[in-house]
């Protein structure tokens, strides 16, 4: 009876992480509107007005090692260069995200 109980739940572990996705926890509705609220400035489409080079874009996040949700919140959460400090404004789960939705939207080529 063990051995059936043990992998009735590792299936349904299996069947659980195989069907969900890495940024499901996040709020990506959400940070859409955070990110208006607060990036999109600076950041309209993806882009950077500030340093054209250092984009939004799938392309230029690879590039400068910043094509995950632990590089984007830390660089929203304590700023970089010219880019202010979001940690005091805004929650940690906010800033996930804002996270997730920049890695939706560069995954989607910023077409919205």
């Amino acid at each position: 009876m063990k051995k059936i109980i043990s992998v009735l739940l590792l299936s349904v572990a299996i069947f659980t992480f195989a069907f969900t996705s890495p940024a499901s926890a996040a709020d990506t509705v959400s940070g859409a509107a955070l990110f208006k609220a607060n990036c999109a400035q600076c950041h309209v489409g993806g882009g950077n007005l500030v340093n054209r080079a250092k984009t939004l874009k799938k392309e230029a996040l690879e590039k400068y090692n910043m094509y995950s949700a632990e590089a984007i919140i830390a660089q929203v959460t304590h700023g970089k260069g010219a880019m202010p400090a979001f940690g005091k404004r805004l929650k940690a789960d906010q800033i996930e995200n804002v996270a997730a939705y920049i890695l939706e939207q560069a995954d989607n080529g910023w077409e919205k």
